[in-house]
């Protein structure tokens, strides 16, 4: 049983980071560790709710109050064999997932919540380093070969989950190292590219095969792929970038995020760059989108000594407190500041960008802008936003990132050969139990089916799939849904 007044003895604590200052001069990660009775008196914190709405907050249903109670009584195995049972990556999810969990955590109506995160992530740091992070396939395949397209979290989750029923699974990636998103989209100060390195590694001992440089369509023709597979999962992502077509859009300087993103990344893992050089030294930049990819941006900025660093949201600024229109245990929508921010960034809501400024030689030199004003329901929902008269100015800059989302998946090659189904919003169409598409054998899971959303997702949908790969295969299952784990099934 847990410790039922552990929340009350110890307050929410998490580990400590290294100073702004120092760690702008590096990209390696700068979150410290728990101590071992810090990690113990945190996870104690979890009182093991009657009805712990932590599960239905976590996308895999991951069986948060049984592993925090292994974690208060030292059972480090036991807490990795529960953690692993619903999730295949805690190394990353406990490293870069926003924990809509710890929203839900019940001490979240009325304290700080549970460190779920932070405990998710120590359990498989200590699990690594005891062992107990082991090959999972059996020896005997089923005779089934299934190709997974794409190497995101979504991907890998897919197949590590097919592996583990006994089927040959090879992914294909049109990047030349795997991970996709976690790879080339994260910055390595978040996530370490030598924790998706381990994690490939294992893949492989699990037989699990990786084709990079390669792409379905132009490579590998979608004839050779039904011709040598049984089923294929398409977990290609969202990856077309939203853009701001708006007057001087085509001035020298202005760049998509990813590719931003993507070009630092290969900077610090010393592979050879694509395209042209972005580098932001000494420059005046402006970021426009306030999530979580505009985070980095500003993060990867302050690494590239920027001059300066703005952030621009159209949205106005939210509250500290917890809105009406987002009640417990929904994740809510509140004013935060990430560890980018706390690096060196001026931020600005209710901005709406209207024009890209030229100098003299046509390269950029400042963006027109305007505040807005947003009108709202009664639950505080946005619903319009009006321009504020005379409030047009502009703001100087050399360089401007654009972090507007994704619109969805690349339709050139793949989608359009295989004749794809599309939902309304662009995303591939699939039964939303089976994540079969219209095409026979053909399944999506991830971004490329439910739109630009969260690793943790990605991850559920991947494990998703491969169940329903599975049972197509084979005619029957074992490998688990969300919330149908061991006792639980």
């Amino acid at each position: 049983m847990a410790n039922p007044t552990g929340f009350k003895e110890f307050a929410r604590q998490l580990p400590p980071k290294a100073a702004p200052r120092e760690r702008v001069a590096h990209n390696h990660e700068f979150v410290g560790t728990y101590s071992e009775s810090q990690l113990t008196q945190q996870a104690s914190r979890c009182m093991d709710c009657g009805i712990p709405f932590c599960h239905s907050g976590c996308p895999l249903g991951n069986i948060i109050p049984e592993f925090n109670d292994a974690v208060r009584e030292e059972k480090w195995e036991d807490a990795y064999q529960i953690l692993s049972a619903t999730n295949n990556f805690p190394e990353f999810t406990g490293r870069i997932c926003p924990a809509p969990c710890e929203a839900a955590c019940v001490l979240s109506i009325h304290s700080s919540p549970v460190a779920i995160e932070e405990i998710e992530k120590h359990i498989i740091e200590i699990a690594f380093a005891k062992g107990y992070v082991q090959p999972t396939a059996p020896v005997l395949k089923s005779g089934k070969s299934v190709a997974v397209v794409g190497s995101g979290p979504a991907g890998l989750a897919a197949a590590a989950q097919l592996a583990r029923a006994g089927h040959t699974v090879t992914v294909f990636e049109r990047d030349d190292r795997p991970g996709g998103l976690l790879r080339y989209g994260i910055p390595d100060f978040k996530l370490d590219k030598w924790v998706i390195d381990r994690r490939i590694d294992l893949l492989k001992e699990d037989g699990v095969s990786f084709r990079c440089n390669t792409e379905i369509g132009r490579d590998v023709s979608l004839a050779q792929l039904r011709r040598d597979f049984d089923a294929v999962v398409l977990a290609g992502g969202a990856s077309v970038p939203r853009d701001l077509n708006i007057p001087g859009r085509e001035l020298p300087g202005i760049h998509f995020a990813m590719d931003y993103l993507t070009q630092h990344n290969r900077r610090v893992s010393e592979l050879a760059l694509t395209d042209a050089p972005i580098w932001v030294e000494g420059e005046d930049v402006v970021v426009i989108g306030s999530g979580d990819t505009g985070s980095d941006c500003v993060g990867t900025a302050n690494r590239q000594r920027a001059r300066s660093i703005t952030q621009f949201a159209l949205m106005h600024q939210p509250g500290t407190e917890r809105p009406a229109h987002t009640p417990w245990p929904q994740e809510p929508h509140i004013f935060r500041s990430s560890t980018s921010h706390e690096e060196g960034c001026q931020r600005y809501w209710g901005i709406n960008t209207k024009e890209f400024l030229a100098d003299e030689a046509g390269r950029l030199r400042a963006l027109r802008v305007s505040d807005v004003t947003w009108e709202t329901d009664v639950l505080g929902r946005r619903i319009r936003f009006e321009e504020v008269p005379d409030s047009d100015r502009e703001i100087p800059c050399q360089r401007v990132l654009l972090a507007l989302g994704f619109t969805g998946p690349r339709m050139d090659g793949l989608l359009n050969e295989l004749e794809i189904d599309l939902d309304p919003r662009g995303n591939v169409l699939a039964n939303d139990k089976t994540f079969v598409t219209n095409q026979p054998n053909i399944f999506v899971a991830g971004d490329m089916r439910r739109g630009q959303s969260l690793v943790v997702w990605a991850i559920s949908e991947g494990r998703e799939a491969a169940r329903q790969v599975d049972l197509l295969l084979t005619g029957k299952t074992a490998l688990p849904s969300k919330n149908a784990v061991g006792m639980f099934a």
